[in-house]
Parts: structure tokens; sequence; C-alpha cells
């Protein structure tokens, strides 16, 4: 029969879960949880089987567990590793709040408003978990402010298992595609922080190859990312986004371009932000050359690089080609 046929829902199961593990100190095992809680219970009772009741409970951890909720995996007393009997539990203090953390109206009217610019799959878990606990403060809050929360969507496909392997503490492999190179090479990093400057997205993390501290633009990992089991030390994680900034601003600050640009464009718009007056033009700071003549090139004739040279003919370079392709392509 399937799986999902009984009258209790999802969502409904997925409380009863959270109540019953909340209510025990000493943990349910799986047995226990799929014969007395209300959803899989009455799956049971229905012929559902063993397998297939086993895969709903896993997949229902996984989704408590996206959301925030801290699910405890207890092993043998004499063998921790041993999860043959594993049981399970909420802890009751990881579950809410403080009891000596308060927030006023307007307070959670922010935090909410901050929860809501991040899409669910892109904030952390600690993110994810306090945000599920504001919320279940049922505390009303001051809402007007709530309907004008701007969204953040990611493109980058390595961003949550990036994301997950710094939760984790754990190294990631990947092919890294560095501006100039004709071919990518791989990388075996310990991941510290994702962080985002002139809106791109970058990996800050110590790269095993050299054993220094790397920055790595995510637009350019080639490949899927890999999660290893090989773990680091997790308190390098520590302050690792601020060094990241500080030493994107110091690159920034070194590298710094002369622009001449139409007033009232696109590239007006969008590097107006960036740049200071020049006695021609503007000046405007950058991190990566191939980037930001990729970027300026997507301009056309609304930018023209005074300085410096290389940039000046990476830009010209990559209208030339596009030029020609379109071409080669023209009836």
């Amino acid at each position: 029969m399937p799986i999902e046929s009984t009258s209790t829902a999802p969502e409904e199961r997925l409380v009863n879960l959270v109540v019953a593990l909340l209510a025990t100190e000493q943990g349910l095992t799986k047995e226990a949880i799929l014969s007395s809680v209300a959803g899989y219970r009455e799956q049971a009772e229905g012929g559902a089987g063993k397998d297939a009741l086993e895969k709903m409970f896993e997949r229902d951890k996984e989704n408590l567990r996206g959301l925030g909720v801290p699910i405890e995996t207890i092993g043998d007393h004499a063998d921790p590793q041993d999860l043959r009997d594993a049981r399970y539990r909420i802890p009751v203090a990881e579950y809410a709040l403080p009891v000596d953390v308060e927030f006023t109206p307007s307070e959670l009217a922010v935090l909410n408003l901050a929860g809501g610019v991040w899409s669910e799959s892109s904030m952390s878990a600690p993110a994810r978990s306090g945000l599920r606990k504001i919320r279940a403060l049922g505390i009303e809050v001051d809402a007007p402010i709530i309907g004008y929360s701007p969204r953040i969507s990611l493109h980058e496909p390595s961003f949550a298992p990036l994301q997950h392997a710094i939760e984790q503490a754990r190294v990631v492999e990947f092919s890294y595609l560095k501006g100039g190179d004709t071919a990518p090479r791989v990388r075996r990093v310990q991941p510290l922080a994702l962080i985002e400057y002139e809106a791109r997205w970058h990996l800050f993390g110590i790269d095993l190859g050299v054993q220094s501290d790397r920055t790595f633009l995510l637009s350019r990992i080639v490949t899927d990312v890999t999660v290893t089991r090989t773990r680091f030390d997790a308190g390098l994680r520590t302050g690792a986004g601020e060094r990241a900034i500080e030493g994107l601003r110091a690159v920034a600050a070194r590298n710094r371009a002369q622009l001449e640009v139409d007033p009232g464009t696109e590239a007006a718009l969008r590097l107006g932000r960036r740049a200071t007056p020049a006695d021609q033009g503007v000046y405007v700071s950058y991190v990566d050359l191939h980037v930001f003549a990729d970027e300026l090139a997507s301009y056309g004739p609304e930018v023209r690089v005074v300085s410096p040279p290389e940039l000046r003919s990476g830009v010209i370079d990559r209208l030339r080609r596009t030029s020609e392709a379109h071409a080669a392509v023209a009836p």
C-alpha cells in the first residue's frame, strides 16, 4: 500500500515525533518510535513494511534536522560507535531558547526579517535552529516591515555542499579553474567560511596542497564538491570570515582601475556604488582582473578602460572574441 495513505498527514507525524523525542530523557529506539508514535503506528497497523517505515523515519529525521531541530543519536554505553540499538531524543536545553533571553516585539520583527532574506536551503544549521526557536516563542511581533523583506537566492551549486562541510568540519575536494589558466586543478581544502564580496560568493579555507590560506571564487569551481570523511579542528573556523574579508579588501586596495563610464547607463548604476572620482572618469577597485574584465566586457560600449593596460587588453580580447563568435554564426 502507498506509504502516505493513512489519515495522519506528514506534518502531523513530524509534530508527533518531536513531542515524543522531547518527552524522553533516555531516548527512544527506532522500534519504539515506529510502534508507538502516531503516524508510524498507523502505517504499521495498515500493513506497511519495516523497510518502508524505517525509510520514512530516516527522511523525517533529516527534515527535522534541516529545520534546526537537534535530534541526538545515542549509541551503546560500552561502545558509543555501535548504533545498532541506537536511541533518539531531542535535548530540551538545545531545543528552546535560554530562559534569560528575551526579545521585544521590534527585535523579533528584525530577526524574522533577517531570516526571511535567506532561502531555507541557504541558511546554516545554527541559523535555521535559531529562527525556529524564535518563531516558537509565540510572541506577537511588529509586522509591518516583514513585507519588505528582500530575498537572497544562490545559483552556485557548490554552495550547499561547502556549507555542509564547514558545519561538519570536513575536508572537501573540487576542481578549480584559476583565472588565466587553461585547465582546472584539483584542490583539497579545509573549508572555513563562505563569504559574499562584491556580489560574488567565495570560499575561504586552508589549501592542503600548499598548507596556506586561500580564497576561491565559487563560480570557478568546475566540478561537484566532494565532502570527504576527513575532519579538521572546528576551532579553525573562528574568525575565518573576518580574515577573509580583510584579505579581499587588501587585494582590492592594491588593484585599482581607471574607467570612463557613460552616465545614465547600467554600467554607471552598477559601478557607481564602488567608484571614486578621478581626473578622467572614475576609479574602481577590484579583486580579480579576469573576473572584472568579464564584468566590464558585459557592459559593451558603456565603459572604457583607461588603466591598467592588462585590464584594458583583457576587456578588448573578450569583446573581440564575442564579435568573432557572432560573425561566425551570422547568415
